[in-house]
């Protein structure tokens, strides 16, 4: 049993991984959200999965990536995906492995001229990274090989990039080095042939302990409005809250980071701006642990109103990933209890104003 889409009531129940399953919260603005596994814990040939990623497709169907073996860090750590089609998760496959070393936080994302990319890191460890790209000109069904990436350049180092009207790819990525971590910005104007790297971008340190990690990694970039975009990042336990940064040019340039009145424990965040002007954050809302799993709103960007609570049971639920869809309604995956990805659907119309 668990427990699943919490507001003011809760509700538990046992759901299978081919069936979408409506949940009423009595005393909140939301009235009915959908959830269901991408694939049963215990079903799948791996132990331990995590940081998953969600992209539509031009059918209208939805495809996820997370890496997955036999805990993070191991060699056995692989890229696996599944696709939802008609409300059903396909089992799911792998998608790049990496010989003798584990893979990192895939990243899916359309570019302007509709070819499928798979962004994915593998190394020892975060501090150790190398990137790597594969490409799919039939909505996933194929794929590239991988092209491993120049030393020094990222790419999405978790949350999927925004992509212009123009194709400009701005991507939030970030560097994790002993007691120091940093976000650079990655943009490119020729569908990711060559990039500019901008950045470092770190809050002001104040008087903390200098022998704590401090800084923030994983940004995820929206776009506010015309040429205003924003960045959401994680931040260290030291800082304790989501942190943002402005640019007023499509990214070429970016004001100092200050962190917003909204928690973080040092865990993955989500940002999706809908199409009518408000930001959606999917975010743990808490400065310790990974639970609870939370969904907010904001009408400026800045001040956040938490309205869903996901999860909320002992346990992590945490790197949720979240996309608007072409119906307009949020879908958002992330990591159950290290042992499965879930899903979850939400009616833009019972996103509360």
């Amino acid at each position: 049993m668990f427990r699943s889409i919490l507001a003011a009531t809760r509700s538990s129940l046992v759901i299978s991984s081919g069936a979408l399953v409506s949940l009423a919260i009595s005393t909140s603005a939301l009235s009915q959200a959908s959830s269901q596994f991408v694939f049963q814990p215990g079903s799948a040939p791996f132990a331990s999965s995590h940081a998953s990623t969600l992209v539509e497709l031009s059918d209208g169907s939805l495809l996820a990536a997370w890496f997955a073996g036999t805990d993070e860090g191991k060699p056995d750590v692989a890229i696996w995906s599944a696709r939802r089609v008609n409300g059903a998760w396909t089992t799911p496959v792998e998608l790049a492995r990496e010989a003798n070393v584990p893979c990192w936080n895939p990243v899916l994302f359309h570019t302007r001229d509709q070819r499928l990319w798979l962004y994915y890191k593998f190394g020892s460890s975060p501090e150790t990274w190398t990137s790597a790209r594969k490409f799919s000109d039939d909505e996933g069904k194929t794929w590239s090989t991988a092209e491993h990436l120049p030393a020094g350049l990222i790419g999405p180092a978790r949350a999927k990039p925004l992509v212009l009207a123009d194709g400009t790819i701005v991507s939030g990525s970030s560097v994790e080095s002993y007691l120091s971590w940093a976000a650079w910005i990655e943009r490119s104007t020729d569908d990711g042939k060559t990039w500019t790297k901008i950045g470092p971008l770190v809050p002001p340190r104040g008087s903390g302990d200098s022998k704590q990690t401090f800084g923030i990694i994983q940004p995820s970039v929206v776009q506010i409005g015309g040429r205003h975009l924003r960045f959401y990042a994680r931040s260290t336990s030291s800082i304790a809250k989501v942190v943002v940064a402005d640019s007023y040019d499509e990214g070429a340039t970016w004001t100092s980071p200050h962190p917003l009145d909204v928690p973080n424990p040092n865990s993955g965040i989500d940002a999706v701006v809908l199409k009518d002007g408000r930001v959606a954050l999917v975010y743990n809302n808490t400065t310790s642990g990974r639970t609870p799993l939370n969904v907010a709103v904001s009408k400026d960007g800045e001040h956040f109103k938490m309205f869903l609570t996901l999860e909320d049971q002992p346990g992590e639920y945490s790197y949720p990933a979240m996309i608007q869809d072409s119906k307009g309604d949020l879908d958002i995956t992330y990591t159950w209890q290290r042992r499965a990805i879930r899903f979850v659907h939400i009616a833009l119309a019972k996103i509360p104003r």
